[in-house]
Parts: structure tokens; C-alpha cells; sequence
């Protein structure tokens, strides 16, 4: 059974909420826990693209991949 649209924004604006009343402390926290979440799926999606490679090389490959956006998001700043 599928979600209606009604179901999904009540959830939605129930994240909301809850976000709204945390303390600048909780949000900080949140924020590490979702960039950390974020980064194990990236991780699982190199290794996916890599088999066989070790958790080091793993890192090394997201490390790439945050230079390589840094180098574009400073090209554009210099295109401003």
C-alpha cells in the first residue's frame, strides 16, 4: 500500500516541528548524525562501484570527491 500525499506531508511537517524545538545543541548533534549517515552510504556506494577495495581506499575516494567539489564550487566563485 502506498502513501497518500496526505500522510506524507503530515510526516513532513511533523519533522518540522520536531526540528523547530530543538536546541541550537540538538541541531548541531542532528547535523553530525546526518552528515555521518550520509557519509556511509557514500561509502557503500564506492565500495559498490570499487569491489573489493579496503575501507582505507574507500576514504581515500570520498576525499577525491570533496576536492573535486571544492575545485568546481571555487571555478564558480571565480565566475561571479
Amino acid at each position: 500500500m502506498q502513501p497518500t500525499q496526505q500522510l506524507i506531508d503530515e510526516l513532513f511537517l511533523e519533522e518540522v516541528e520536531e526540528a523547530r524545538r530543538m536546541t541550537p545543541e540538538q541541531k548541531l548533534l542532528a547535523g553530525e548524525d546526518l552528515y555521518r549517515y550520509a557519509e556511509r552510504i557514500t561509502l557503500a556506494g564506492i565500495k559498490h562501484e570499487n569491489p573489493g577495495i579496503d575501507n582505507q581506499r574507500a576514504l581515500e575516494i570520498l576525499q577525491e570527491r570533496f576536492d573535486l567539489i571544492e575545485r568546481v564550487e571555487q571555478r564558480r566563485g571565480n565566475r561571479s
